[in-house]
């Protein structure tokens, strides 16, 4: 990797058509354009959340072939950088020994070092993307009662979620919505940041995202593209980094959930705008064809990091052999489209 500080130099608005080139660059090994992408990235989520939609669909374009480059809008808040924030920033990208909990702290700290103005940079990014209009005229939700969910049909959205918490032992808002101040927050990000909390579980169910560690990661870029929510630009810019510097051979599988994700989020009906109490009893297949909302498939094991990480011999062989022809793929500028 280039010197850090060249990387902090980086991290500014991008050309859009030289960020297409240095994706296209990205997915063929090139290590200059995968720091391209990274500094756009980075600069996204935490100086200029206005700007991720255009960022995202031109890294999409490059990726996948589908997609557009867009045009920057005349006026385009942003904030800055100080050594402080590059500080807490490189902290996070050297510890190796996360899990899904300390990460999710960790990358929501971060979101404490930036420039202050970015509060209000995001309040305008929030209220401004058009699958969170539902944030501006409704009452930000009470607290889901996981005991209303008891009794109902057992294939039904609400049965299949109380499995999912009981069994799995979670919390069914994720976090404490006080203990992390969301009532601090402006209208739109207050709205869609206590929704979300609420409703990840129902999306992965819906939207068709496992709770493997591939589909966490997959399931940030859905939420970034339905409803711009900054964190999880914060959240997919910290581990693409992370895997720039510790396990460069697994970008370029990252980047194929992430793009893959972001497509499915632009191409799924706004979720947040469905009233999900009132579909408790009905099927998830139901509730697809109500809302038209297709499942996340990918070209990848839903399980690829576990597979990675402790999967047998035989099946990290096949992934490995599997990986080695995507990677030929990729070289030679062939495209890998996400089976929707």
């Amino acid at each position: 990797m280039q010197a850090r500080s060249e990387f902090q130099s980086s991290v500014q608005q991008p050309d859009l058509h030289g960020l297409l080139e240095a994706a296209r660059g990205a997915k063929a090994g090139d290590v200059p354009g995968r720091e391209q992408v990274l500094a756009a990235l980075t600069w996204s989520a935490f100086c200029c959340p206005v700007a991720m939609g255009a960022i995202f669909d031109t890294v999409t374009l490059a990726w996948l072939g589908r997609g557009e480059v867009q045009s920057w809008p005349k006026d385009l808040p942003s904030g800055e950088l100080d050594e402080g924030f590059w500080a807490a920033f490189w902290a996070v990208i050297d510890q190796n020994d996360f899990n899904a909990i300390s990460i999710t702290e960790a990358v929501a700290a971060l979101g404490g070092a930036v420039d202050p103005r970015l509060l209000d940079i995001s309040e305008t990014a929030a209220r401004d993307h058009p699958g969170a209009a539902s944030a501006l005229v409704r009452p930000v939700p009470g607290r889901t009662q996981i005991e209303s969910l008891e009794g109902l049909p057992e294939e039904s959205l609400g049965s299949c979620l109380h499995r999912m918490v009981v069994d799995n032992g979670y919390d069914l808002e994720v976090l404490d919505r006080e203990a992390i101040q969301l009532s601090a927050l402006p209208q739109a990000l207050q709205y869609l940041n206590v929704r979300i909390l609420q409703m990840h579980d129902v999306w992965h169910l819906v939207a068709g995202y496992e709770t493997s560690g591939s589909h966490e990661i997959a399931i940030s870029a859905f939420q970034l593209a339905q409803f711009g929510h900054n964190y999880s630009g914060m959240f997919l810019s910290v581990v693409l980094m992370k895997s720039h510097q510790s396990q460069p051979r697994g970008f370029g599988l990252l980047m194929q959930l992430m793009t893959e994700a972001w497509l499915h989020g632009r191409e799924t009906p706004a979720l947040m705008d469905i009233e999900w109490e009132q579909e408790w009893a009905l099927s998830i297949d139901a509730i697809r064809k109500k809302y038209a909302i297709k499942p996340y498939a990918s070209v990848l094991p839903n399980n690829l990091l576990e597979i990675l990480s402790g999967g047998s011999l035989f099946r990290r062989l096949s992934l490995l052999l599997k990986m080695g022809w995507m990677g030929r793929r990729l070289q030679r500028g062939e495209y890998l489209h996400v089976r929707l």
